[in-house]
């Protein structure tokens, strides 16, 4: 009942939903921290897995479809691996999207099959897990599922129509059900993203022509790239894409006219208000009102190319079938669709500590506040405050989300001044015990007289000081 009730922005509620949830990748890494790794330790861990569970499904989906494993590498690797993924290594959730080929896979096996034990609990399951890993990847399963769907004509059919939707459906409600503990939180929230917020967030079709990878932003991408949105699917993956194409066979094969029609939707959706229609699907499909960044929506694009090349290359050696060369034009094919994507060197920083200071209130029943307490418009350089909040856990006036909320906003501008008297009355009206004074940033933000006020500050009693960091108890 409290899984949204993060720490951050006391005394709001169901915080956590300001954001995405990442519970699977928290699961995930959560013995990392149990043994004693450090939360970079663990963030480093968490990227590695995501993009290899991400590719090792993407080469499942492939494969199955096409029946041809190298087919199922090169596709996988086209998925995991690509300029979007690869611009957003500090967002996980870009990198976790291992249940989308899953979630395809058993979609396909309840459109094809009158099976309703095995392919209907997996599919909510699927739905399910993504959802609680991101908001946008569940937004963008339900599009690629709708998409594919539409081109599915044998699921039309017939008597099989009226079977399909009742098992499309059931899947949906045990999905909807198993997400309900996610969802109200958002729900209650009930913010949404305006037309012109989400116009920001658009793709161009410059996007499509942007990636960070050696081999293209060295030659002729770099003109593109913006460094936020970068949606190249890669020149392996165009070519082959192109093969399947050509022949027919993206029309004419049943899944990969679905990929073919995912990948569309995903185009299309991502340039947000400038595609025709687009303001009439916001006010229609509400899950959309919750998308601010509709550029992702042409990570389809990506995974679709994936799919369809992995068609292309299953044809291209069923055309030379034994061929003594095919293995190593195959090798060359992969290695050509990894330098698609190879973006090296990334450039590392030295991880923020988590000062030992924060540590004295674990277990206490403290409200926290961390100064100096930056204006909305900063609130980024919040964000250490919450890396050092996980020492102890407690409710802390600070945050940083993707929503921000207006009692933030109200204590920004009461505590603008601390310490002097309004700012602690206000921390005594909030409720708040403690307050870590990081000393070099105040007089940073501020200026040397003012951090030098806060030992003789009425109400602030020093308790410990560690190196550049002071903890003070209010009274």
């Amino acid at each position: 009942m409290h899984l949204s009730d993060a720490n951050i922005f006391y005394p709001e509620t169901r915080t956590l939903a300001y954001s995405e949830y990442l519970l699977v990748p928290a699961a995930i890494g959560a013995p990392i921290l149990w043994l004693g790794g450090s939360p970079t330790l663990e963030y480093n861990l968490l990227i590695l897995i995501g993009l290899t569970l991400t590719g090792w499904t993407g080469s499942i989906l492939v494969h199955r479809w096409t029946g041809d494993r190298a087919a199922g590498i090169i596709g996988g690797v086209i998925i995991a691996f690509n300029a979007h993924t690869l611009t957003r290594l500090p967002q996980l959730q870009a990198l976790h999207v291992e249940f989308l080929p899953l979630a395809l896979l058993a979609f396909d096996e309840i459109i094809t099959e009158d099976s309703w034990s095995r392919s209907v609990p997996w599919l909510a399951l699927f739905v399910a897990l993504t959802g609680v890993t991101s908001y946008y990847s569940l937004v963008i399963v339900i599009v690629a599922l709708a998409a594919a769907w539409m081109v599915r004509v044998d699921a039309w059919r017939g008597g099989r129509a009226a079977g399909t939707v009742t098992r499309v459906a059931l899947a949906a409600a045990l999905a909807l059900v198993l997400l309900c503990p996610a969802l109200i939180p958002y729900a209650r929230i009930g913010q949404v993203r305006s037309l012109d917020e989400i116009a920001l967030y658009s793709a161009g079709a410059r996007d499509y022509l942007a990636s960070p990878a050696r081999v293209h932003f060295g030659t002729w991408s770099a003109r593109f790239f913006g460094g936020t949105t970068a949606l190249f699917p890669g020149v392996t993956a165009l070519i082959f894409s192109a093969v399947a194409l050509a022949s027919g066979l993206a029309f004419r094969n049943r899944r990969a006219r679905m990929a073919l029609a995912l990948g569309l939707a995903g185009i299309a959706l991502s340039f947000g208000p400038a595609l025709p229609g687009h303001a009439l699907l916001y006010q229609v499909l509400l899950p959309l009102q919750g998308i601010r960044n509709v550029a992702r929506f042409g990570y389809l694009a990506t995974v679709a190319a994936g799919i369809l090349a992995g068609f292309g290359v299953a044809q291209f050696r069923a055309r030379w079938p034994g061929a003594r060369w095919m293995p190593a034009a195959i090798a060359v094919v992969f290695c050509a669709a990894n330098l698609d994507a190879f973006s090296a060197p990334i450039e590392y920083v030295r991880p923020e500590a988590v000062d030992a200071i924060h540590a004295r209130l674990r277990g206490s029943n403290a409200i926290v506040a961390e100064f100096p307490f930056y204006p909305p418009d900063r609130l980024f350089r919040h964000a250490p405050y919450l890396l050092h909040s996980i020492a102890h856990w407690r409710p802390m006036l600070n945050g940083y989300s993707g929503l921000t909320p207006d009692s933030f906003v109200q204590h920004a501008r009461a505590l603008a001044r601390f310490p002097d008297a309004r700012s602690i009355d206000t921390l005594r009206a909030l409720g708040v015990t403690h307050v870590f004074v990081h000393d070099r940033a105040l007089r940073d933000w501020t200026d040397n007289e003012t951090a030098d006020a806060v030992r003789r500050a009425p109400g602030l009693h020093l308790i410990v000081e560690d190196a550049d960091v002071g903890l003070y108890e209010v009274r």
